[in-house]
Formats: structure tokens, sequence, C-alpha cells
């Protein structure tokens, strides 16, 4: 048998829940798509309203938001401090970047799952200084959620 993974019922003592009953705080959002090239004249309408409690939560009660607190996954775009909207509802699939429970600490790794079921976490970060985690036969995964969502400040 091979290594097979579970949804873990556990989550860090510092997780975040949304709140039982979210404000609504409905942003502006244009209809054209700002280039991050060159300049392009922009039409300057409201083409519609932006809730982020609609655009970023779409199961509240298996919801929780961390922080991210290490540097394996620089090169998905996931650095240190930045905020991850993790759903605990969604089925982890090959490709995921998934929060998993590895007994005594928790990581935030790309799920691999080969032809063969064979399971793996992977860090990916072109340092090579982050290990990835290769689980052997009869070993469980278990996955606290899928990242959905991830939160950068620049300011």
């Amino acid at each position: 048998m091979v290594a097979q993974f579970k949804l873990a019922n556990a989550t860090p003592l510092d997780a975040k829940f949304p709140h039982p009953t979210p404000s609504t705080a409905r942003i502006p959002l244009l209809h054209q798509r700002i280039p991050a090239g060159f300049p392009s004249p922009a039409e300057q309408y409201v083409e519609d309203y932006l809730d982020f409690n609609e655009y970023l939560i779409k199961n509240q009660a298996a919801t929780i938001t961390v922080e991210c607190g290490g540097d394996s996954m620089l090169d998905a775009g996931i650095g240190r401090g930045d905020l991850l909207i993790i759903d605990r509802s969604v089925t982890p699939k090959n490709g995921d970047i998934v929060m998993a429970d590895l007994g005594n600490e928790f990581t935030i790794k790309r799920l691999y799952i080969s032809r063969t079921n064979q399971v793996e976490l992977r860090s990916e970060n072109a340092s090579g200084e982050y290990p990835d985690f290769r689980f052997k036969e009869d070993d469980v995964l278990r996955i606290v959620g899928v990242v959905t969502f991830v939160i950068k400040r620049f300011r």
C-alpha cells in the first residue's frame, strides 16, 4: 500500500477564523483590467462592487487564515508574513498548495501525487535550503486545508 492522505482536524493555535457575522465592505470594482506593463487610458467608471468576504471566503465555517512564517514557498509567490486563506472543506488534489499537519508542526507545501499514488509535499524555493517531504508505504499525511488565496502587504 502506498502513502495516503486524510483531512486533519488540527489547526495552529494562532489561526484566525472569519468573524461569525462579517460586515460588508463594498469596494468599487472597475470593469477594465489595468495592465502592469505599458500604461493604458483607463475608463474611470465603476462597473460593480466587490465584497472581500464573498470573494475570499467560499465556506465560512471551514475557512481559517494563517500567517506564513517561512520562505520555502517563495517561488510559488508565498513569502514570510503573507496571509494565507485556507479552506478546510476543499478536497486536496495534485498540484494544490496545502497546509499539512506533520505531527509536531504545520507546513505549507505543494501537494504532488504520482501516477503510482506516491504522495509528496514539495517546497518551491530555488535555493534548495528547504526540504521536501516524501511519504513511505503506510504513512498517512494529514492535510489541514487548501490554500485558496494569498494576501500580500506592500506597504
